[in-house]
C-alpha cells in the first residue's frame, strides 16, 4: 500500500475514529492522541491492511486501545468524576435538547452507548455493529432498543420536570 492509497483508505477514517474514541475517553485531547498513535501503527502495518475490512478493523482497534487506556487509573478516575457531573443534569436548565440527549446517551451503560452511537450517529448497519463490537446481531438489536427506551424515558422525565417548573411560575 503506497502513501496515496493509505491516505484514501485509512486516513479518511480518522474523524470517525476520533468520534468513536471520544465516546470512550470523553477527553478530546486523549481521543486525538489515541487516533494519532493508531494512524502511526496503521502506517507501519500498511501492507497487512490491504486484505481487511478496514472500517471494521480500524474501529475494533480504536475500541481495544480505548479500553486499554481506560485501565489506567487516572483516566479511570477522570471518567468517574465526569459521570458524577452528569448526575447534576436535573439541576440545570434545559436550553439545548440536543446537548441533553447526548448527555443521556453518554450516561448509558458502555455497550448501549456504543451501539446507539454506531447506529444512530455513525449510521452503521446492525451486521456491521455486530462485527465491530464482536457481539451477536440480536444483542446489538436488544442493546439498541434498551438504549433508545432509556433515552426516551429520560427525555420524558426532563420534559415533565420542565412542565412542572413552568406551571409553578
Amino acid at each position: 500500500m503506497n502513501q496515496e492509497t493509505f491516505k484514501n483508505t485509512v486516513f479518511v477514517l480518522k474523524d470517525e475514529m476520533y468520534r468513536f474514541a471520544k465516546r470512550f475517553l470523553v477527553s478530546s485531547d486523549e481521543a486525538e492522541d489515541l487516533v494519532q498513535d493508531l494512524m502511526l501503527k496503521f502506517w507501519q502495518k500498511k501492507d497487512e491492511l490491504v486484505h481487511l475490512n478496514l472500517k471494521s478493523y480500524v474501529l475494533k482497534c480504536v475500541k481495544n486501545e480505548c479500553l486499554n487506556k481506560l485501565k489506567h487509573e487516572t483516566v479511570k478516575q477522570n471518567f468517574a468524576d465526569f459521570q458524577l457531573h452528569r448526575n447534576e443534569l436535573y439541576k440545570m436548565e434545559t436550553n439545548n435538547l440536543k446537548e441533553k440527549i447526548l448527555e443521556f446517551i453518554n450516561a448509558l451503560p458502555e455497550k448501549q452507548k456504543l451501539v446507539i452511537h454506531l447506529k444512530d450517529v455513525e449510521e452503521y448497519e446492525v451486521s456491521e455493529i455486530s462485527e465491530i463490537l464482536e457481539i451477536e446481531e440480536n444483542a446489538v438489536r436488544v442493546n439498541l432498543m434498551r438504549a433508545r427506551q432509556k433515552v426516551k424515558e429520560q427525555i420524558n422525565n426532563l420534559l415533565a420536570f420542565e412542565n412542572r417548573k413552568i406551571q409553578n411560575i
